[in-house]
């Protein structure tokens, strides 16, 4: 094996995680580092691309500090999809980053499901419109601020800056490009025709390349800055959630992965192009040149943060969940995740949280346990919308923050009645970059090969039938929940 090491990259929501990755897979260093979040008015939420580089540049010198930083031959990116980097003629931020979880394009995403309609989208795109997607933003940008809007020369992704900024190439790849609704997924390109109605030009857009594919090669001044080689080269990356399947293995047809981040997901790897029914879920292109499907709840790990952190005053989520699993299945109080809205299978920007049920006998301990089932609930709704699509899920990996909690990982196989696994290696999007600069760099023969190799379980929760029967109970009494709200969360917001 090659003494040839690799870094990853996941530029998260909150902070980017960095890991030095032998081309053995072994983890050597690691180091994260964390930028704000901007929350300028209810609803949206911002970021400065500068905080992202600035961390980018403190990263790596966190991870080659005191080694032989020669051995570096590769650098990717996972990356948190959607957001909205508009760049003028000279190569500057024309204002902050409009965020994945932002939501004040209602307005337009309503208009592009209702006025160009959700069959042409879908046709075009594979998708329909979601607040979040970065189409919507664009069109926001032309309503509300038509002046930077004439002055766009070219718009990236989040991780897409990063690679600019360190190789010069204005460079996507296909797995993120997925997620803006102006790219043809079927086909792995940009739609024409689905430019024209999100307000795009394309001369604006960003070269196409698979996620393992070369974008460039280190900038000579940052490789000198840190005693790296000229010729590192930078592979084009790929979207967090396709980032994440890789390091978790998640490639072979039918192979699923949750991701408990700040967001959730359920990520299925298909062979084959799928067009979801009624649109409830996303179809994207895969990481490994081939496709997924995948249902995204816009608040998971974070609605425990939230409770514990901002309402009980805690961070010791294990004193919290201590004690817990004695009411599994008994639990009398609901909770609907929706703090920031909902995407998968809901499509709705107004929805909010909800705890509902409780009683006078009611204690923190029911409040904590429905915060945990209410995400994995709503996982559910994903999980049925896979189902619908003739998807048979029999297992699936788990990875992301929420994933420490052996309590959630029990809860989540219960309610899904499948066995969940959780990896040796639970680095999601960061260890899945390192396998993409891998395979850009030749040290192995392709993507999937790599992931194979190094996804290795550390333990697995397999469901109890007693429990996963309550929760089938539970699970019909919160499908209810949704629809009965809906109105009065678009009451709310009027």
């Amino acid at each position: 094996m090659s003494m040839n090491e690799y870094i990853g990259i996941d530029l998260g929501t909150s902070g980017a995680k960095f890991l030095l990755v032998g081309a053995d897979g072994k983890i050597i260093a690691d180091s994260l580092q964390t930028y704000p979040v901007h929350y300028p008015k209810g609803g949206w939420s911002e970021q400065n691309p500068e905080d992202w580089y600035a961390a980018v540049l403190r990263g790596i010198k966190a991870l080659v500090c005191g080694r032989d930083a020669s051995r570096v031959r590769g650098i990717s990116f996972g990356g948190q999809m959607h957001g909205l980097i508009a760049l003028g003629s000279d190569g500057s931020v024309l204002r902050p980053a409009i965020l994945w979880n932002d939501g004040r394009s209602a307005e337009q995403t309503e208009r592009l499901n209702t006025v160009i309609g959700k069959d042409r989208l879908s046709a075009c795109t594979a998708n329909i419109a979601y607040a979040g997607f970065t189409a919507p933003k664009v069109l926001w940008m032309r309503d509300n601020e038509p002046e930077l809007y004439a002055r766009i020369a070219s718009i990236m992704l989040p991780k897409d800056y990063l690679v600019y900024r360190l190789c010069g190439r204005k460079v996507t790849d296909v797995s993120d490009a997925s997620g803006t609704l102006f790219f043809d997924v079927k086909n792995r390109r940009w739609s024409n025709e689905a430019c024209e109605f999100s307000g795009v030009k394309p001369e604006w857009l960003p070269e196409i390349k698979e996620s393992y594919e070369k974008a460039g090669v280190l900038d000579a001044d940052i490789a000198r800055m840190f005693g790296l080689r000229g010729d590192v080269v930078i592979s084009a990356g790929a979207g967090d959630n396709a980032a994440a399947a890789i390091g978790t293995g998640t490639v072979a047809d039918g192979d699923c992965n949750i991701s408990l981040g700040t967001s959730g997901t359920i990520f299925v790897a298909s062979d084959k192009f799928v067009l979801p029914e009624n649109n409830a879920l996303h179809s994207f292109c895969h990481a490994n040149g081939k496709y997924h499907l995948m249902g995204c709840i816009l608040s998971a790990a974070s609605c425990n943060a939230w409770w514990s952190d901002g309402i009980l005053g805690t961070k010791d989520y294990s004193a919290e969940q201590a004690g817990l699993e004695e009411i599994c299945g008994n639990n009398h109080v609901y909770f609907l995740p929706y703090l920031m809205g909902e995407r998968s299978p809901h499509n709705d920007v107004n929805a909010r949280g909800a705890f509902i049920g409780m009683r006078p006998d009611t204690t923190r301990k029911h409040m904590t346990l429905a915060v945990l089932e209410g995400v994995a609930f709503a996982l559910r709704d994903c999980a049925e919308a896979v189902k619908k699509n003739g998807i048979v899920i029999n297992s699936v990996s788990v990875c992301g923050g929420g994933a420490k909690s052996a309590l959630w990982r029990r809860i989540i196989a219960d309610v899904l009645n499948v066995k969940v696994r959780r990896l040796s290696v639970d680095e999601g999007p960061a260890y899945g970059a390192a396998i993409l600069a891998m395979t850009a760099c030749g040290e192995y023969a392709d993507v999937s090969e790599a992931a194979k190799k190094f996804a290795a379980d550390e333990s697995a929760a397999c469901p109890d039938k007693a429990r996963s029967a309550a929760y089938e109970k539970r699970y019909a009494v919160f499908r209810s929940l949704y629809p009965a709200l809906k109105d009065s969360y678009a009451l709310m917001n009027e």
